[in-house]
């Protein structure tokens, strides 16, 4: 892995899906330091062709990985792969190694909230996300109907 010279700023993003590739990209084009880590380097594909930053393909369950990631001098570490398991270890991994990091992570199943806040991590929950935007929606509608 080629070194990065870390600016103020350094984000690790674990998972380059749809969401983890559109994060990358958006920093890379902010010229933020970013590293993208997947277990699949095929997945190194989704990122765009302008990308910026660098990709480790690892297992970010695995502490050797990890710590070769320059993890502590991460600002923030957003973990937004497809399992809740596995997105609730490499967070306690990195809280655990990385104290100062801001630490963000994707869950769909909104019942592990209450973990990840224990431990000071932030989250997003696509499905109360939705459900948030589909209730404003429909009150628009309502107001839009003077049923408000």
């Amino acid at each position: 892995m080629k070194s990065l010279n870390i600016s103020k700023t350094y984000t690790i993003i674990i998972g380059c899906g749809r969401l983890g590739a559109g994060i990358a990209d958006s920093l890379s084009d902010q010229e933020q330091d970013v590293l993208v880590v997947d277990c699949n380097p095929g997945a190194f594909r989704k990122l765009s062709p302008d990308f910026g930053g660098l990709t480790k393909a690892g297992d970010a369950t695995d502490l050797n990985v990890l710590s070769n990631l320059d993890i502590c001098k991460a600002t923030a570490v957003i973990i937004v792969t497809d399992n809740d398991n596995i997105n609730i270890m490499v967070a306690q991994l990195v809280k655990g190694l990385a104290p100062r990091a801001h630490v963000i992570t994707r869950l769909y199943n909104p019942d592990y909230q209450c973990i990840y806040k224990e431990q000071g991590i932030d989250t997003i929950c696509p499905s109360l996300l939705s459900a948030r935007e589909i209730d404003g929606l429909l009150a628009n509608d309502r107001e839009e109907a003077g049923l408000l």
